[in-house]
């Protein structure tokens, strides 16, 4: 399991959940990560997981929604990292709940978290991945986009659906730079919502029930040994997809 040895990843909101298994899993891959995140107790108990591993990761405490502030933390992970090969936008703050009740400064907040931070992060690490020659990035949205009811989800699926309609344009501009950019939904068993299943056992045994695989994914098992495979060799010819990692539960086409 070293198909990613010698390469440098990037994983924003890397503290915890989907974040933290994606790290796991391409540092077991054999990649070295850079650990970005808001919170820097957290970023020190996965780079702790990674390196009891054996493997390398590196913490970069940083707020993603300071987009100005982006190009210069990059340069830091590649004069930290010596190279940068994987990006990975995962971080997101946003708000849930009906249209009418939500002020337009919540409404905000996740496009600042997300599309917006995205950009940044992608503008600002092109020359390096460019550099790399084999490079590929990938960014998080959601099967709410497509969910048969998007009650309470509408800023939360507005704000993917923008980062899923920038993941195809990237890929249709950088592919000749040799960048892949690819997106994944997944339903993983991140802290919040497995504070959410304990809180509705009936709700979450429903939500189970309607997942063809029946289960919830594993943060790292499930989504970052896909990721894996993703920004691998083996897939070196899929670039502009969105992949929902959901056990079968959303329809994205």
């Amino acid at each position: 399991m070293d198909e990613l040895r010698g390469t440098v990843a990037l994983v924003t909101g890397a503290g915890q959940g989907v974040g933290q298994g994606i790290a796991l899993a391409l540092a077991g891959a054999g990649a070295s990560v850079a650990v970005v995140g808001r919170t820097a107790a957290k970023l020190d108990a996965t780079c702790a997981l990674v390196r009891e591993r054996g493997g390398r990761a590196e913490p970069f405490p940083f707020d993603v929604t300071d987009t100005a502030a982006v190009p210069g933390l990059v340069e830091r992970v590649v004069e930290a990292m010596g190279r940068l090969d994987v990006l990975v936008n995962n971080a997101y703050t946003g708000r849930f709940g009906p249209l009418l009740s939500m002020s337009d400064e919540d409404f905000q907040r996740g496009f600042q978290s997300g599309p917006f931070a995205a950009f940044a992060f992608m503008k600002a690490c092109h020359p390096h991945l460019k550099a790399s020659g084999n490079a590929s990035i990938v960014n998080l949205v959601t099967s709410a986009m497509v969910r048969w009811d998007t009650s309470t989800y509408g800023a939360y699926a507005a704000a993917k659906q923008a980062l899923r309609s920038l993941t195809r344009t990237a890929a249709s501009e950088w592919g000749r730079d040799g960048i892949r950019v690819n997106a994944i939904a997944p339903h993983a068993l991140s802290p919040s919502l497995a504070a959410w299943t304990e809180r509705n056992p009936e709700e979450a045994a429903e939500f189970v029930r309607s997942i063809p695989l029946g289960r919830i994914g594993d943060c790292e098992a499930d989504i970052g040994r896909a990721v894996v495979a993703l920004v691998g060799p083996d897939m070196r010819y899929l670039t502009g997809a969105t992949l929902a990692l959901d056990g079968g539960q959303a329809l994205i086409s």
